[in-house]
């Protein structure tokens, strides 16, 4: 049995449907995995592979789109079936025609739906298990404080990988600074923990035939919904109508704009220590500009 008999046997295991012989379509593939699609002539399917040592990534993907589904705010591709073959692993998805246009209706409603989706909330910060940001080990062990929880398993994770990959120790000692001071920039803020996309850029988000607002590739973890927020405005952004609808539901803090820059150097660190590159100099300018900010 070659590895699309295996998902064959796996997606008519998991639905109780006969399904196959299907024929594989090019569905393209990310940085991280490869991906096709599978159709036997009545139903179709998303499958992502990797090698099995990287099991633990769709394990927390299949994981993460559970809970964001639960939510009942946005559309997520439902998990079908997953399992391993002759070293690699798979993950079988729903999959979803995101031939829709992505016009000013569409985008507002992203944004409502993604209001809705934060109003789901944990009682502390963080996830019942550790996952990936890209391919970074994204560590989710629970706070109730959420400036603690940001400062050990966020940017202080990601500065130690960033030191390893040889950021140099001026971009390491301003961000040690910055951890050490991080509690000025949450004075008069104490953020819910509300569900998270966790990786909400433009390439994570789409819109079905019908026009519904879908996401997919999550990090998923509960914390502030600024993090989604700062992700959203990362790497080209949405549309002022997306941020629009997200307002109509639940505005924005006044204090968004200064912490903007903190969330979205998380996710600027982790591409330096995933690419390198021009993003160690693009991480030292948001250092500098929110020590500028705490007086540091």
């Amino acid at each position: 049995m070659d590895l699309q008999q295996t998902i064959e046997t796996a997606i008519t295991e998991a639905t109780g449907e006969a399904f196959g012989p299907a024929r594989r379509g090019g569905a393209g593939g990310g940085c991280i995995n490869d991906a096709f699609t599978l159709s036997d002539g009545h139903r179709r399917f998303f499958v992502k592979i990797n090698d099995a040592a990287g099991a633990e990534l769709f394990e927390t993907e299949a994981d993460a789109l559970r809970e964001l589904a639960g939510a009942g705010a946005l559309r997520v591709p439902r998990p079908i079936a997953e399992g391993a073959h002759g070293g690699q692993y798979f993950l079988v998805l729903e999959h979803i025609d995101l031939s829709g246009r992505g016009d000013t209706a569409g985008y507002r409603r992203l944004g409502e739906g993604l209001a809705a989706l934060h109003g789901a909330c944990a009682a502390a910060h963080g996830w019942h298990r550790d996952n990936f940001i890209g391919a970074t080990p994204q560590p989710n062990g629970w706070d109730e404080d959420w400036v603690r929880f940001f400062r050990e398993r966020r940017l202080r994770h990601q500065l130690r990988l960033a030191a390893e990959r040889g950021a140099g120790r001026r971009v390491v000692d301003a961000g040690e600074r910055l951890a050490a001071g991080l509690g000025a920039l949450f004075r008069d803020y104490a953020p819910a923990p509300s569900l998270l996309h966790g990786d909400l850029w433009g390439g994570n988000a789409g819109f079905a035939r019908d026009g519904a607002p879908v996401i997919y590739d999550p990090a998923t973890y509960y914390g502030d919904r600024e993090t989604d927020l700062a992700m959203s405005e990362l790497f080209g952004g949405f549309p002022s109508a997306f941020h629009e609808g997200y307002d109509a539901i639940w505005p924005r803090d006044p204090g968004y704009a200064v912490r903007r820059d903190l969330y979205q150097l998380y996710h600027v660190l982790n591409h330096f220590n995933l690419f390198g590159g021009m993003y160690r100099s693009q991480s030292q300018r948001l250092i500098d500009r929110l020590l500028a900010e705490i007086g540091g």
